[in-house]
């Protein structure tokens, strides 16, 4: 095998990219740096042959894609590979493209011009709109991401806390340091790691249960949001020049998400909320114990408040040695109050005790009065601004006892099973699920009116109603013991009428969280999900059927808002990629004067993946570009997978993000709406008519194409991702194999591992080929925040995408002749796509408008392509029956070093 003269693999990478267009990317200093130390690493712990290998491969992948003359003869150098060698490339690979998105995130190529509150506030400003105008809104408002377990992250946790640990050294390295605390050197330091994820496992070897989803999910809550959050409120408190509302919180679906995922039972809730008290609380001593080392204020230098000299004198610490100082003495009696409250809520002592004895807090607002009797005391020059007191206070307003609000979730087909069983065992309705809609509403309205349960200790039970009312009455106890934020809300799966909503209200009233009578009330919402394409269309017609009710109006009002959840990745894998977003922004719009009506607000709650196919992109971009009048500053957002990792990773990306969807909430709440009404109705019948064209062509190859079913199937590593232990879920909701019933995630993944992306693009070419005003769709195009953010994340996910490489999948598939005919119409799609954004767009090629991503991806193209080229072969000699454990390994892992490097694809 022919061999070039040797350079560090991955250090050369930036230099082997120049092309016409500038690319930032290239230029970045990070991945010269890391990638030289994973060279080196790879060198003293793989050998200097293998360097030499990888190397090869590297550089004839990277000739390839400079075009350079010969590089298509040259030998790719992938067939000499043993099995050993083809997982340790699959690893350096890998590492290289992770050392990359941390390289790319640290030099801020995902933060989005003008997305930060204090850009916002002068836009506003200049709009008319003043800062107190914005903090009135903000009196209201709710942001909320709200984190899931989501099976799309194939890396395991260890790995990504080796990846912090390097982004923690590498900001020492930026400030000149060369020494770590501990006295090692920051480079060595930085190898050293880079060392330890060469020789970690990057495979789960079990599956995931959902404690250990629930404990990664915790990391990143105490160890990214609880020190994030209240900072970042500092920063706008600064700029807004008044203390803003605590309107961004934090979600959870860990724990309490049980659509299709049996392993979630009572168990799982009490765990999850249990755990993230006790981290929040833990947290809460932490910062008090500083703060009493802190606050060392003497009587003999400051005249101290009478509210701070009750609570020292209250506070039982009579110690002589700080007997002038009150604020220590009252932080003392504060922290003893805290530990009898960990103690009661938590059922154990607090990793650090008080030698002092006090009451629990009876909830979160009596342990804030105390600490804002402190802050006002202090609120005298310097001491006024805030500090780690300022922070805490903070901290309990967003966090309070449970950390993060837990939502519970399930398929309305589970919820009316059990409302049946127990009708029908307590003698009141022998066959409900016999009954038509109007009967059904009917006599669950009878059933909410009146106090006498449904359910009684002594009655039996299916285990299906049994377990529902377990999690029922474990969220109803969770409630009285962590707070009533600890649980607020649950969502209804494949929700398609009134009756599904009602169904729920009567399971919360079984256990005390739905009370009747003249004015009725709630303390959980009842929340639809509306998911597929007929489901979006629905959801108006039924939400303004269940607000008719005049006990479900009255419990909205009351609230003074009602949620609705919309599904991106359902509609997607329904109508497409095209048709779903338009669906969901039609849907919202339609859904705005419903609520009007009924008098209460729209809150709604947008459930985005990571990969385009499932409403994944720009946050910023999705929120601004949401219908005039459906935000008012009220939105939830789930992040899942991958996008956890990638945007709260660290305190700093997640400051980014955090910041970003703030200021795009305050922006689509408050900004005048920039598309005239003429405008937006010709666009809006414009779009109509090309979603239907993208929903027929979609339809016409997923749902109509002979085999296709099985060509999907053969093509792409379905099964193989079906291996991963990334979960607690299941793959699919039942063992049949049609496209219906697979689960979107490894819908989206599978044709992402392929290079195809087809969720994210399909159907759109054939739309944009047949609409004749081309200038009103340029027109459209760069005018319409709408269009404007469905193009950009097309043109992503195509710039991911390889027709050539998606060929030798294609040649996966048993039938040729078959996989044959129906590629070739996926390539014809693909250059409609390609083709068509790129004239509406007035680019020459994709992203041209955006270098940095760009450049971005063309970094990781070459080092993608023979991950795909090894993946095929192992999935062939997997399909023969090939029986080396290798194999199976090698796929897993090739798929584990594709998803890396393309970042969002799941």
């Amino acid at each position: 095998m022919p061999m070039r003269g040797m350079v560090d693999p991955f250090v050369t990478a930036v230099q082997h990219l120049r092309m016409a267009s500038p690319a930032p990317i290239t230029q970045n200093p990070d991945i010269r740096f890391l990638g030289r130390l994973l060279g080196d690493v790879i060198r003293s712990f793989g050998g200097e042959a293998l360097f030499r290998r990888i190397e090869y491969i590297r550089s004839a992948s990277v000739d390839r894609h400079r075009g350079l003359v010969g590089a298509e003869e040259v030998d790719n150098g992938l067939d000499v590979l043993t099995l050993d060698d083809t997982l340790n490339f699959v690893r350096g690979f890998m590492l290289f493209s992770m050392l990359a998105n941390l390289a790319e995130d640290r030099q801020g190529v995902a933060i989005e011009e003008g997305a930060d509150i204090a850009h916002v506030l002068k836009r506003l400003a200049d709009d008319g709109v003043d800062a107190d105008k914005v903090a009135a809104m903000l009196e209201t408002a709710l942001v909320m991401p709200v984190l899931t377990a989501h099976p799309t992250e194939v890396r395991r946790k260890s790995m990504i806390d080796h990846r912090n640990r390097i982004a923690e050294l590498m900001l020492l390295r930026d400030a000149g340091v060369v020494e770590t605390v501990d006295g090692d050197e920051v480079e060595a330091a930085i190898s050293r790691q880079i060392a330890l994820l060469w020789e970690t496992r990057p495979l789960r070897r079990e599956r995931l249960y959902v404690a250990d989803e629930v404990e990664n999910a915790l990391a990143w809550l105490r160890d990214v949001f609880v020190p994030t959050m209240p900072a970042l409120y500092a920063r706008w408190d600064r700029a807004l020049g008044q203390r803003a509302a605590s309107f961004l919180r934090v979600g959870s679906w860990i724990g309490g998400d049980r659509d299709g995922n049996p392993n979630v039972v009572a168990a799982s809730l009490e765990l999850a909320i249990g755990r993230s008290s006790e981290t929040v609380l833990t947290s809460y001593l932490d910062a008090v114990h500083a703060l009493g080392a802190e606050l060392s204020i003497s009587t003999e230098l400051a005249t101290v408040d009478e509210s701070v000299l009750a609570l020292a004198e209250s506070s039982g610490d009579n110690s002589a040695t700080r007997a002038d100082e009150p604020y220590r003495r009252a932080v003392s009696g504060i922290y003893a109050r805290l530990c009898a409250t960990f103690e009661a809520i938590v059922g154990k002592a607090p990793p650090r005790t008080s030698s002092l004895t006090g009451l629990p807090y009876a909830d979160p607002s009596a342990f804030r009065a105390d600490l804002r009797a402190l802050a006002k005391a202090l609120a005298r020059g310097p001491l006024s601004t805030g500090g780690a007191l300022g922070r805490l206070i903070r901290a309990v307003d967003i966090f309070g006892f449970h950390l993060a609000t837990l939502d519970l979730r399930q398929n309305s087909d589970v919820h009316e099973r059990v409302v049946a069983e127990l009708l029908k065992v307590a003698a009141v309705e022998p066959d409900y699920l016999s009954l038509d809609e109007a009967a059904r509403v009917a006599l669950l309205r009878r059933e909410l009116a009146s106090p006498r349960p449904l359910s009684g200790p002594h009655l039996a039970y299916g285990e299906e109603t049994a377990k529902e009312v377990a999690i029922f009455k474990a969220a109803a106890q969770a409630k009285a013991r962590y707070g009533d934020e600890a649980i607020a809300r649950a969502i209804i799966s494949k929700a398609d009428s009134v009756s599904d909503l009602l169904e729920v209200y009567v399971l919360l009233k079984e256990v005390g969280l739905y009370t009747p009578g003249a004015s009725p009330s709630a303390t959980v919402s009842v929340v639809p999900l509306f998911e597929t394409i007929a489901d979006l269309e629905a959801g108006p017609g039924i939400m303004a059927d269940f607000f008719a009710i005049p006990e479900m109006a009255t419990i909205a009002v009351a609230r003074g808002h009602q949620e609705v959840m919309v599904g991106y990745s359902d509609s997607n894998k329904d109508g497409g990629y095209l048709t779903s977003t338009w669906s969901l922004f039609q849907a919202s719009l339609a859904l705005a004067p419903v609520f009007e009506s009924a008098g209460t607000a729209m809150q709604l709650f947008h459930g985005r993946g990571g990969a385009v196919g499932r409403g994944g992109g720009s946050s910023f971009a999705a929120i601004r570009a949401q219908p005039p009048g459906t935000v008012r500053g009220r939105i939830r957002i789930t992040e899942q997978g991958e996008v956890i990792a990638a945007k709260y990773g660290s305190r700093e990306s997640a400051a980014v993000n955090l910041e970003a969807m703030a200021a795009a909430t305050l922006l689509a709440s408050l900004e005048p709406e920039l598309l005239p009404p003429a405008d937006a109705k010709r666009f809006a019948d414009a779009m109509d008519e090309i979603s239907a064209a993208s929903f027929r062509a979609y339809r016409g190859l997923v749902y109509d194409t002979a085999d296709f079913r099985t060509f999907f199937h053969q093509m792409t590593p379905i099964a193989e991702i079906a291996t991963l232990k990334i979960g607690s879920r299941p793959a699919s909701r039942t063992k049949s194999d049609r496209i219906e019933d697979l689960r979107a995630i490894p819908w989206v993944f599978s044709w992402a591992q392929a290079r195809v992306m087809l969720p994210g693009w399909y159907g759109v070419g054939h739309a944009l080929e047949g609409f004749t005003d081309k200038g009103l769709l340029k027109e459209m195009a760069q005018g319409w925040p709408f269009l404007q953010s469905v193009l950009a994340n097309m043109e992503m996910v195509l710039a991911k995408s390889d027709m050539n490489i998606a060929a030798k999948y294609a040649a996966l598939v048993e039938d040729q002749a078959m996989a044959a005919s129906t590629f070739g119409t996926i390539r014809d799609g693909w250059d409609k796509a390609h083709d068509g954004l790129l004239s509406i767009t007035d680019q020459s090629r994709l992203l041209e408008a955006n270098p940095s991503l760009d450049a971005s991806i063309r970094l990781r193209t070459p080092y993608i392509e023979p991950l795909n080229l090894l993946q095929i072969e192992l999935l062939k000699r997997h399909r023969a029956g090939e029986g080396d454990t290798r194999i199976a390994e090698g796929i897993q892992l090739s798929i584990n070093a594709i998803a890396t490097a393309l970042r969002n694809s799941g």
